[in-house]
């Protein structure tokens, strides 16, 4: 968080929190007063450098009075790859005083020095700019998991704090920039992760919006800032309001011109919180949960199986996670379509064109039982999760009607359903025997298609324009037409990159990795993929 200066563009990060007295709070907050007898609503401050002394480099502002009930204690001093230079002392005055507590750090955009020392010190492959950026990110998490274990002190959560920083900004202005960006901020929710935390985000909604293009991670727990109060329910509407990033408000901070303030969202009592899903906006093909797209398949008996990436170009061999498929004639993995931070699967009746929607668990498998989302979708072929593909953060579905061969954008409304209006995007394409959704192919921040062309063999990338339609399309492959079944699951080797997954006659399954400007040499994923008819 921040000092307490008058700029409100920055506070976070440069500022401390102290908590006052609750007679205090009724001055400060007019009707936001004590909690209702149902409410259990817990005040509290966060705090960081600025409640060091002075000749540690702080601001020396006070720490919270003995009346807080919680804390939550910056880890950096402002910025990533920096240590609260008191942060021993504060925890230990946590301990002191028998405060529940959790710990923040500060997410940033890596400068040329640190995109050098980090960008290949993490799971992702450095061969790429995203991949290095990713990389920065997580070890922006595991500094700050470094600075807790020298303390001896495992938080239940730590709280990611994304806004503008003037000291080391935000490329902003673009939608690459703000997918760079969110290379960042994922590497630190991954890094978190992989350290055995639990993690949300802090932010408010023009920050993250400059910075994310208003990134929406419903799965994602959210501290909400008010910022100075405007009206005495402010804080309090944070936490009822919708949030920035569509996540659920767990606690929500206001501050004046001394000091910042905190709550909790009813009825959050500032215990432990899950570790989300993994919430990859850029795949929808995750669906274990740890950063690595992976493959689905059904084999000839019906059952579905699950073939594990490892982040590096190699599938784990395949576990059966569902039986009984064998009547659907159209499967698809579509992103999270429900807005609960889990991928999910669309799978077709055969015998009444039904569209059912199969909800992952974020761990492998489903939960609850399918719902139907949709009749009357036999008369489409193919049907293709695509992600976002009109910018409004909610993953979409593209379909072809196989009687005329016109394209259909189907949006869906976050919640696990279809808004209303269908937009016809394309005609004439019959004349493609494959059509994928492999994610952003060409590194502008929008969601592309792939599709082979039935009489030629060539592979074409229609570049999505990000509001529902397309750019010029470009030709980026030829001698295709061999394959008999071509897929996309995304970035399987791990340089944040989507690749191509195909099958040759042979039931040989290769895997075609590209950079940001063409492909790679092939690689073998795994023979004697013939016994499977549908590669999703």
């Amino acid at each position: 968080m921040s000092a307490p200066i008058r700029v409100d563009v920055v506070r976070k990060g440069l500022r401390g929190l102290v908590i006052v007295p609750l007679a205090a709070l009724a001055l400060v907050l007019g009707v936001l007063t004590a909690p209702t007898a149902n409410a259990a609503v817990m005040f509290g401050n966060d705090i960081s450098w600025p409640q060091c002394p002075t000749a540690q480099g702080g601001s020396g502002l006070p720490m919270p009075p003995t009346t807080a009930q919680f804390v939550i204690v910056g880890l950096t001093r402002g910025l990533p790859f920096t240590e609260n230079p008191c942060l021993a002392t504060q925890f230990q005055w946590v301990k002191d005083h028998s405060k529940p507590a959790h710990a923040y750090t500060m997410a940033g955009f890596p400068t040329s020095a640190q995109l050098s020392t980090y960008g290949t010190q993490g799971p992702w492959s450095s061969s790429t700019r995203a991949g290095t950026l990713s990389n920065v990110g997580y070890s922006e998490a595991k500094y700050a998991a470094a600075s807790l274990s020298r303390i001896g002190w495992r938080p239940p959560v730590v709280w990611i704090d994304v806004e503008p920083r003037p000291a080391q900004p935000w490329p902003v202005g673009t939608s690459a920039r703000e997918q760079e960006n969110r290379f960042v901020v994922e590497g630190l929710m991954r890094g978190l992760r992989d350290s055995g935390y639990a993690y949300g985000l802090y932010s408010n909604a023009s920050g993250w919006q400059e910075i994310t293009g208003s990134w929406r991670l419903p799965g994602v727990p959210v501290w909400a800032t008010a910022g100075r109060l405007d009206y005495p329910n402010e804080a309090l509407d944070r936490c009822t309001q919708a949030s920035f990033s569509g996540g659920h408000v767990f606690l929500s901070q206001w501050w004046d011109d001394t000091r910042d303030y905190d709550r909790t969202c009813e009825p959050y009592a500032f215990t432990a919180l899950p570790v989300p899903p993994s919430s990859l906006s850029f795949s929808t093909a995750e669906f274990t949960g740890d950063w690595n797209n992976d493959v689905l398949a059904r084999w000839s008996d019906g059952s579905l199986r699950l073939y594990a990436g490892n982040g590096r170009g190699a599938l784990a061999a395949g576990v059966r996670i569902a039986t009984g498929w064998g009547i659907y004639n159209a499967l698809e993995t579509v992103g999270d379509f429900t807005g609960d931070g889990a991928l999910d699967v669309l799978a077709r009746t055969t015998s009444t064109g039904d569209l059912w929607l199969y909800r992952g668990n974020g761990r492998g498998g489903f939960t609850g039982s399918p719902v139907v989302v949709g009749r009357g979708w036999a008369a489409f072929t193919p049907i293709v999760g695509v992600g976002d593909f009109n910018g409004d953060q909610r993953v979409d579905v593209i379909a072809r009607r196989s009687s005329t061969g016109d394209l259909y954008l189907y949006r869906g409304n976050g919640t696990g359903g279809f808004q209303s209006t269908v937009t016809l995007i394309g005609t004439g394409w019959n004349g493609m025997s494959t059509i994928i959704g492999p994610g952003d192919v060409n590194g502008d921040g929008r969601a592309d298609l792939i599709a082979r062309e039935r009489s030629t063999g060539y592979l074409w990338l229609y570049p999505g324009n990000g509001a529902g339609g397309f750019l010029s399309r470009v030709r980026i492959g030829t001698g295709w037409g061999s394959m008999t079944a071509i897929m996309s699951a995304g970035d399987l080797d791990g340089n944040r990159i989507p690749d191509v997954v195909a099958r040759d006659s042979a039931g040989n399954l290769w895997l075609y990795p590209r950079t940001a400007s063409g492909w790679l040499a092939r690689r073998l994923l795994g023979g004697g993929w013939n016994v499977v008819n549908a590669i999703f």
